[in-house]
This record gives C-alpha cells, sequence and structure tokens, in this order.
C-alpha cells in the first residue's frame, strides 16, 4: 500500500507542478467567458444588405415587403423580367421576387417564384410566404364580407402561469436554464474524461518507450503502477475542478450582489416573475440568478464529483490499457472510438431526451448505465432526480469500474512488456486469458 501511495503522489505533483497545468487552471475559465463573449458579438454582427427585386404583376403585395437591415426590398414591377432575371445573373441583386398576374388568389398561390443564383434563408422565405398569405387573406374576407375587427376580436390568447406546488411563480424557460447547467456539468465530465485519459495513456506510452516501465516494475507491481497513474491523475483533475468551482460560486455572488438578488428572498419576485414575458433580457438576469439558486447546488458540486472520479477511474482503466498495449499514440487510434463512443451517445441523450422527459424509461436507463451515467445523470439532476436512483447509479459505475480495472490490469500487465508488435483484438483477447 505505501508503494500506491508513491505512486499516486509522484503523478499528482508532477501534474501539478507543470507549468502548463498551472496556467491553464487560471486561464481557462477566462477562455470559455471569452469565446462566450466573442460568440455573444458575433450574434449582435449585422448581416450584409441584401438587396430584393419585387416584380408585382398584380400590384397588390409590393408595398407588403417591408425593408430592414438586412433586407431590402425594391419595386421593379415596371421592368421586364428578362431584363430581371439576366441582372441576377449578373449579381445585381440577391434574388427576385416574381407575383404573376391573376385575379384568383386560390391559383396565385402556387404560381408565386423566387428566383435566386444562391439558396434563400429558411427565415426569409417564411416571412415572405407570411405576408403574400396575410394579404391574401385579407383579401378573401373582404369578399366574403367578413368582419376582420369581429375576427381579430374573438381570436383567443392563452397564457399559462406556472406555478410551484407552493404557490410561487416560476419562470417560464426555468427548463432551459437546468439543460444548460446539466449540459455544462455533462460536457466538463466528458472532457476531463477525455483530456486527463489521454494524459495517463501518454504517460504509460512515455514510459514504456524509455524502457524506464522495466526499471519501475522491478520494485512495484504492473497493477499498483497503473491504480497509482489513475488516481493521481485523477486528484489533480478534482483539485482543477475545485479551484474552477470557487472561482464561478465566487462571480455568482458578485453578479447576485450587483443585481440585488438575495438567495431565498421572495418578497417582489413573483412580481417580477409574472412579467417575464414583457421584461427584456437585464430585467430577466435577477430572475434567472434566483432560479440558479435554488437548484440542488450542493448536490449538483458533490455529485459531478464523485462521477467524475467514477467515470474518470472507468475511462482511465481502459485508457491505461490500451497504452500499454501499444508503443505510439498513432497505434491507440483504433482501440479510442469504441471509448469515446459512450461519451458521445451520453452527450446526444442528455440533450436530446433529458431536457424534454428528464424522468422518463430512456433517461434514467442511461443514467444508471455505468458508460453513460456521469453524464445523463448529471444533466437530469437539476431537474429533481431521487437520492436512491443517484446511490443505485453510483454504486453500479464503482462497481463496474472493479470489474473494469481486473481486466484492465491483465491487458496491462501483459502489454507493458510487449515492444515491436502492433496489437490487434485478437491480441488483447488472447492476454486477458492470460
Amino acid at each position: 500500500m505505501s508503494k500506491l501511495v508513491l505512486i499516486i503522489k509522484r503523478e499528482f505533483i508532477a501534474k501539478v507542478r507543470n507549468k502548463s497545468f498551472i496556467v491553464m487552471t487560471f486561464l481557462s475559465p477566462l477562455l470559455f467567458v471569452g469565446i462566450g463573449c466573442f460568440v455573444g458579438y458575433l450574434s449582435t454582427m449585422k448581416a450584409d444588405l441584401k438587396t430584393i427585386a419585387v416584380h408585382d404583376e398584380t400590384g397588390r403585395f409590393v408595398n407588403q415587403f417591408k425593408s430592414d437591415e438586412e433586407y431590402k426590398y425594391v419595386d421593379y414591377s415596371k421592368v421586364d423580367l428578362k431584363i430581371l432575371k439576366d441582372s441576377i445573373l449578373k449579381e445585381s441583386y440577391e434574388g427576385l421576387l416574381v407575383i404573376p398576374k391573376d385575379t384568383n388568389n386560390s391559383s396565385l398561390q402556387k404560381k408565386i417564384q423566387y428566383i435566386s443564383a444562391n439558396s434563400p434563408n429558411i427565415t426569409f422565405i417564411s416571412d415572405v410566404e407570411s405576408a403574400i398569405a396575410k394579404k391574401m387573406t385579407q383579401e378573401n374576407f373582404d369578399q366574403k364580407g367578413l368582419d376582420t375587427l369581429k375576427i381579430n376580436n374573438a381570436k383567443a390568447k392563452v397564457s399559462i402561469k406556472i406555478k410551484k406546488p407552493n404557490g410561487e411563480t416560476t419562470l417560464e424557460g426555468l427548463n432551459l436554464v437546468k439543460t444548460i447547467v446539466g449540459g455544462i456539468f455533462g460536457y466538463l465530465i466528458m472532457m476531463f474524461i477525455v483530456l486527463y485519459g489521454n494524459m495517463v495513456m501518454r504517460s504509460v506510452i512515455e514510459e514504456k518507450t524509455s524502457r524506464i516501465i522495466e526499471v519501475i516494475i522491478s520494485s512495484v507491481k504492473p497493477f499498483q503502477l497503473m491504480m497509482g497513474k489513475i488516481i493521481g491523475t485523477s486528484l489533480a483533475g478534482v483539485l482543477q475542478f475545485l479551484i474552477w468551482s470557487i472561482l464561478g460560486l465566487s462571480a455568482m455572488f458578485i453578479l447576485s450582489a450587483v443585481f440585488g438578488v438575495q438567495v431565498g428572498a421572495a418578497s417582489g419576485a413573483q412580481t417580477q416573475m409574472a412579467n417575464v414575458a414583457q421584461s427584456g433580457l437585464a430585467e430577466n438576469i435577477p430572475i434567472i440568478l434566483k432560479e440558479l439558486h435554488e437548484l440542488p447546488i450542493a448536490t449538483i458540486l458533490i455529485s459531478f464529483i464523485f462521477y467524475f472520479v467514477g467515470g474518470y477511474f472507468l475511462y482511465s482503466s481502459f485508457y491505461a490499457s490500451i497504452g500499454a498495449a501499444v508503443d505510439n499514440e498513432t497505434d491507440s487510434q483504433q482501440f479510442l472510438l469504441p471509448i469515446i463512443m459512450p461519451l458521445i451517445l451520453g452527450v446526444y441523450i442528455g440533450f436530446f431526451t433529458v431536457i424534454n422527459d428528464p424522468h422518463g424509461t430512456i433517461a434514467t436507463v442511461f443514467s444508471m448505465v455505468p458508460l453513460t451515467s456521469p453524464i445523463v445523470m448529471m444533466m437530469r439532476i437539476p431537474f429533481g432526480v431521487p437520492w436512491w436512483q443517484i446511490v443505485i447509479s453510483m454504486l453500479i459505475l464503482f462497481g463496474t469500474f472493479l470489474g473494469v480495472v481486473w481486466f484492465a490490469s491483465k491487458i496491462y500487465r501483459v502489454g507493458i512488456l510487449m515492444y515491436g508488435k502492433k496489437p490487434t483484438w485478437k491480441e488483447l483477447y488472447k492476454w486477458l486469458k492470460y
């Protein structure tokens, strides 16, 4: 046991003292914030103004199209259609909207064309169709002698208020907030597993190719060496996460203080939440922050550590055995795809299933399957998961790790001293039988 502790200590200190570890620990949050701000800035940038030529032979629809910052509509109804088409080929206009002369709206709605050398934006086509349909509908009402004012007044507008069992009004888009929070933690687990798993694999390959491993295993057992690398690297990852958590929580409390949000305060919150639909983004920030405070933050953080450690232990056993089996990183590629696929599957299930049905059969099953549970369960927890499901999921995860590490140690024990031969899946199976 003392040898295992020494290996863990060595691996942990080697990772923590590494300059890249120190730099990325404090630089990564800034990079994420910077990328987020950059993406937000790009989303606010105005698109290039596109000129749309309108050839309306009926003269009834040309005034329905309103120019904006992205599209400029120009009336060329009196210009010959062939000349306009030639202008499109010469790229004088982005596109040409042709409305032929037809007094019958039923037949006209099937004859309208949009001519362009480029594929049109779906939103643009939808807006054009909506503008034309609105005008046609109004004309149809007039032809049938219907009072459009009465029709509009008769339309019902339903606004459902979302409340909690205690009667408090909640945020309409709260599920999206929970999905984002769960998605961030689930994605962090996947990122950590891949990042630190590759560290373990590269460390094993480096020691194997430099023949240092032959000296090391003369003093320790291969199993102790493998577990020491896995545990030491995982502790470095936990330390990095704790630093990020402290920085993140500090930023959250600072934002709360700036926007005047008190944790657990209920006064005035219901009135604000009732007007969320009419409020701007700036007014919604205090509400979102309050809802974030009401999430099971302690459960999320504690579960994250357990699922990170369990998921990392499980996958790092695979990474360590692969590193022992190959002589270079190039040979390892054929074995990495089956390892990465369950992680990708967990992310897809989380984003496409958990958001719609966080307590459904698919989400619940995959939050128990050990290869996907670290990601899927972390995405479910913000929605409220019974404690017994979390406990069972963790027990299955760590139990699977114990079984996998037993098999992985067999591959590690044989492969660590194998040189000059590219391993195959058949070879790995033989090593398992030794």
